[in-house]
């Protein structure tokens, strides 16, 4: 699960050295495990390697050898200087005795597949010259590509694209991915991505301490809530969500339902009185209460059941829904802030992160799509393109005091204020449609009502919700989601080894 910074990456190779690990006995293992994709992904025909000045240009020299081990006709093109070529790099350069071109990229030809082992994830400057020509090169001569730890071109700890990049068709990476291999625009060009055992102990990741992960169960199976076989209703918390008026009832309403069915035991819409008509004749399990001004909410937040709360999805935008957020977070509950409940606070942030963080509760998640994070957080400089979106999720939940900050998208990021992360990677693209976001928001708020902390019940509720869009398959809206989370949770169950009472055997 663990996600490694470039940085962190060097810390862990330069870590297993010092363990007793031969640095080139891991080129050699990485350079092997290239080999053996490229091997399986064209079984025939003549390779061309691109090899870099660097390490990731060691197990490039590494990979040709294996694959003219194995019988392929392979060729090396060195972009840059041999004796630029130091340490581990330069040994494999030396047991290299096949055909090598240094510099010459026409010599890539139309060769079957070739291996990119030009930069790798260390890439820090835009790529310029001689690099830039070799990755158009590249791209440009329609051979299937096997990058060797990420494509060169894509910055390893940000996923960007430094100027130009190579699009793979599968990547090979070393002992644990990288953001960038999750992040976008990175993850788009990695292809299919495999992590190989180099001979790194896993011990070392004791010392790195990594604080980013792949948003997969294993990271929040502790957390996950399972109903006790004495428990009731009222054990599982109550979640009020807050709608809009009457054109504008649909998203609390998908919200609610999403509660319920992540295991909420009960869900109140609070709904304005020319909208409790509408309400109350869609919604069944779902209760409802009217309620109009700020005051009244407050009134109805008194009763310490209702330990959780969703406002945004549909509520308006205006100085209303201000008052009716601040409402929400005087009261000792968990609060999911979603939409137009960030939105109305556009032009006063501030006064936003000071309710937040004067929430008794303290357990505050914030789901901004990008759209919404920009509006909120521009006048502190942290939506600017200067900063990735993980780096831009840490800051922004540092700054506003949320416990938990969510920014939605094909790579959905969630942060604490302490830099824990997770970057979710399961999502399909038909997920992208109206009222999808919603239904997050109320998946979260259930699992918080159930008293999941904020940052596992957001990193769990981005899971379930890519996991409910993948088992219904293209043609999704919004509604199905939340009838496919018994199955999502079913699944989870069997993962888990958790019993089902009732169950067959």
């Amino acid at each position: 699960m663990e996600l490694l910074t470039t940085a962190e990456m060097a810390q862990a190779d330069a870590l297993a050295v010092a363990a007793g690990v031969p640095g080139f006995s891991l080129m050699t293992s990485a350079g092997r495990a290239v080999a053996q994709a490229a091997e399986n992904l064209v079984p025939d025909g003549a390779i061309v390697v691109v090899a870099g000045p660097g390490n990731n240009g060691g197990d490039g020299f590494v990979a040709a050898a294996e694959l003219a081990r194995l019988g392929r006709s392979v060729k090396v093109i060195l972009v840059g200087r041999r004796e630029a070529l130091k340490g581990d790099a330069a040994v494999a350069a030396a047991a290299w005795s096949g055909d090598l071109a240094v510099g010459d990229l026409g010599a890539i030809g139309r060769p079957a597949l070739i291996v990119d082992a030009l930069f790798g994830a260390g890439l820090d400057r835009p790529v310029e010259g001689l690099p830039k020509a070799a990755i158009e090169a590249m791209n440009g001569c329609g051979a299937p590509i096997v990058a060797v730890d990420l494509p060169s071109g894509v910055n390893g700890t940000t996923g960007a694209v430094m100027g130009v990049a190579v699009a793979a068709t599968e990547t090979v990476t070393f002992f644990r991915r990288k953001p960038a291999h999750l992040l976008l625009p990175g993850r788009r060009l990695c292809g299919r991505v495999r992590v190989v055992d180099i001979g790194i102990p896993a011990d070392v990741l004791d010392r790195i301490k990594p604080a980013a992960f792949e948003n997969e169960p294993q990271l929040w199976r502790g957390a996950f809530p399972v109903p006790r076989v004495d428990g009731h209703k009222y054990a599982r918390g109550h979640v009020v969500v807050v709608s809009g008026g009457p054109a504008a009832t649909g998203a609390a309403r998908l919200a609610a339902r999403a509660s319920l069915r992540a295991g909420a035991g009960l869900v109140t819409l609070a709904t304005p009185r020319d909208a409790l008509a509408i309400n109350a004749s869609a919604v069944t399990a779902v209760m409802v209460r009217s309620v109009d001004t700020p005051a009244e909410l407050s009134a109805m937040l008194a009763d310490a059941r209702l330990n959780a709360c969703v406002i945004g999805p549909g509520v308006g935008v205006g100085p209303r829904t201000r008052e009716l957020v601040l409402a929400v977070l005087r009261g000792d509950r968990a609060v999911v802030l979603d939409a137009d409940a960030l939105t109305s606070f556009e032009e006063a942030p501030e006064a936003l992160f000071e309710a937040i963080k004067a929430n008794p509760a303290r357990r505050v998640v914030m789901t901004p799509h990008e759209g919404e994070f920009r509006r909120i957080f521009k006048s502190i400089g942290v939506e600017s393109t200067v900063y990735s979106k993980l780096e831009k999720t840490r800051i922004s939940a540092d700054m506003s005091g949320a416990a938990a900050v969510l920014l939605k998208g094909p790579d959905t990021t969630v942060a604490s204020p302490d830099g824990q992360a997770a970057i979710a990677a399961n999502a399909p693209p038909w997920l992208a449609t109206a009222g999808a976001g919603d239904v997050l928001s109320g998946i979260i708020a259930g699992l918080m009502a159930q008293g999941v902390s904020p940052f596992a019940a957001a990193a769990m509720g981005v899971w379930m919700h890519g996991d409910a869009a993948v088992r219904v398959g293209p043609g999704l809206i919004a509604e199905d989601l939340t009838e496919a989370l018994p199955a999502v949770t079913r699944g989870l169950y069997q993962r888990f080894g958790i019993e089902m009472p009732g169950a067959p055997a």
